[in-house]
C-alpha cells in the first residue's frame, strides 16, 4: 500500500512542477486526474470543487478508481462507453449518474480526455471533467412540459423562482427530495449547450495548467497525439490487466531497436528503486553493473534471438548501486495472432544457492506471473482485432 501512494504521489511531481497541484487546486471546476500506467488506474487528484460536490474528503478519493462514485442506477451501458474510450485513448462526453458519499445520486455531464506525452505519443494521464446538469423536463399532472430550473439533481435545491413554484402548484407540496430522485433514476438527463461549453471551458483550462508546468521539467504534455507512439507501446486497456499481476516483471518490445522496455510492474520499481519514467524506454541490460557476467547477459541475448525461454541467476544493480541476485526467467509472449508481441521477464531476488522452501517454489511462482501476462496480451490483441473490424 505504502508503495502504491508513493507512485501516486510521484504520478505528478514527475511530469510537472512541483507547482501544479497548487495551481490545478485554484481552477474552480469539479475535475479529478487519472493515472493509467499505475496498477488500478488510480486517481491521483481530486479538485476541491470536486470533493465538495461528491462529499469525499482528499484520502477517500485518491488512489481509488473512479468506479467509486457508480451505484446500482448507473448505467452499466455508458460505464461501458467509458472503459472503451480508455482503451481506445481517446477524448469522450457522455451523460452519467453517479453517486455522492451520502448516497444521493445526481446526474452530470462527464467529460475525459486523455493527456499525451509530446516526446513519445503515450498517454500518461486522463482528465476528467464533472458538470452537474441542473435541469430537466417533468410532466404536471395535466401533462404539461415544465422545466425545473436550478435543481441540482441529487442534492434537489429548493431555491426554485416564485413563478415557478406558482406554476407547479400541488406537485411542489409533496417531498421534493423524493420527487427528484425518483426523476433521477427513472428519466435520463440531458446536459444543455451551456453546460457541454462550461466542460469544455474546464478541460482547457486544465491542460493550459499541465502544458505550462510540464515545460519547466522538460517532460512537455499536450491534449491531442503530438506524435505517434512507437510501435509496441502498450496503450491503457493492457496496463489495467497487467497492473494487477503482482510479482516483479518488465515488458520487453523485440520489434524495436535497442529491445527497450515498454512496461515494468510497481513490484519491479519497488525491487530496484527506480521510477517508472527512468525504466521505460530503456534496454533491458541496464541494471547491469561493473561484476555482472558477461556470459550470462550473451546467454539472455541469444534466447531472445531464438525466440526461446530461458532462466538465468544473474547479479543485478539497483538505482542506489547496491547489488542483488536477480533469479530471471524471460519468455516470449505471443498475440492472439501467434506472432511474438513482447518477452517478459520476471524477476525474484533470490541466492543462486537453491534452498528448501515452503510453499509454490520461485520457479512456479515466476511462470504463474508468466501465464498471467500471456492471458492479459492475448486478451488485448482480441479485443484490438475486434474493435477494428
Amino acid at each position: 500500500m505504502e508503495s502504491q501512494l508513493a507512485l501516486i504521489e510521484q504520478s505528478l511531481n514527475s511530469r510537472y512542477s512541483l507547482w501544479v497541484r497548487e495551481a490545478l487546486e485554484e481552477l474552480p471546476h469539479n475535475f479529478i486526474i487519472t493515472d493509467p500506467t499505475i496498477s488500478g488506474h488510480p486517481i491521483v487528484f481530486a479538485s476541491p470543487w470536486f470533493l465538495k460536490m461528491s462529499g469525499f474528503s482528499r484520502d477517500q478519493v485518491i488512489g481509488n478508481n473512479g468506479r467509486m462514485f457508480q451505484g446500482p442506477k448507473t448505467n452499466r451501458k455508458t460505464v461501458m462507453e467509458i472503459r472503451e474510450a480508455i482503451r481506445e485513448e481517446r477524448a469522450m462526453q457522455v451523460n452519467l449518474l453517479n453517486y455522492r458519499k451520502d448516497g444521493t445520486p445526481f446526474w452530470m455531464l462527464f467529460q475525459m480526455s486523455p493527456v499525451f506525452s509530446k516526446e513519445d505519443g503515450r498517454v500518461v494521464h486522463f482528465v476528467g471533467v464533472q458538470v452537474p446538469i441542473s435541469r430537466n423536463k417533468r410532466l404536471t399532472d395535466d401533462g404539461a412540459d415544465v422545466t425545473w430550473n436550478e435543481i441540482v439533481f441529487g442534492s434537489c435545491r429548493r431555491e426554485v423562482c416564485s413563478d415557478t413554484l406558482a406554476k407547479l402548484g400541488r406537485v411542489l407540496a409533496l417531498d421534493t427530495d423524493t420527487n427528484c430522485r425518483g426523476v433521477e433514476t427513472e428519466e435520463p438527463c440531458e446536459a444543455s449547450d451551456l453546460e457541454k461549453q462550461s466542460a469544455a471551458t474546464a478541460i482547457s483550462n486544465i491542460f493550459s495548467v499541465l502544458t505550462h508546468y510540464s515545460e519547466s521539467t522538460g517532460r512537455l504534455v499536450c491534449g491531442k497525439r503530438c506524435s505517434l507512439p512507437a510501435a509496441g507501446l502498450i496503450n491503457s486497456s493492457l496496463n489495467i490487466p497487467l497492473g494487477r499481476i503482482k510479482q516483479s516483471f518488465v515488458l520487453i518490445d523485440p520489434q524495436l531497436p535497442n529491445l527497450p522496455i515498454v512496461y515494468a510492474s510497481d513490484a519491479f520499481l519497488k525491487l530496484t528503486g527506480y521510477d517508472r519514467h527512468e525504466v521505460l524506454g530503456r534496454n533491458w541490460r541496464f541494471l547491469s553493473g561493473v561484476d555482472t557476467d558477461p556470459s550470462v547477459l550473451h546467454q539472455v541475448q541469444e534466447s531472445i534471438r531464438v525466440e526461446q525461454a530461458c532462466t538465468v541467476c544473474i547479479l543485478n544493480y539497483r538505482k542506489d548501486e547496491s547489488k542483488f541476485w536477480n533469479l530471471l526467467h524471460l519468455s516470449p509472449v505471443r498475440n492472439a495472432t501467434g506472432k511474438i508481441a513482447y518477452f517478459v521477464g520476471v524477476q525474484m531476488e533470490e541466492k543462486c544457492e537453491r534452498q528448501d522452501r515452503h510453499g509454490l517454489s520461485p520457479e512456479i511462482r515466476q511462470l504463474g506471473a508468466v501465464g498471467a501476462v500471456k492471458v492479459a496480451v492475448r486478451s488485448s490483441s482480441i479485443g484490438a482485432s475486434c474493435s477494428k473490424s
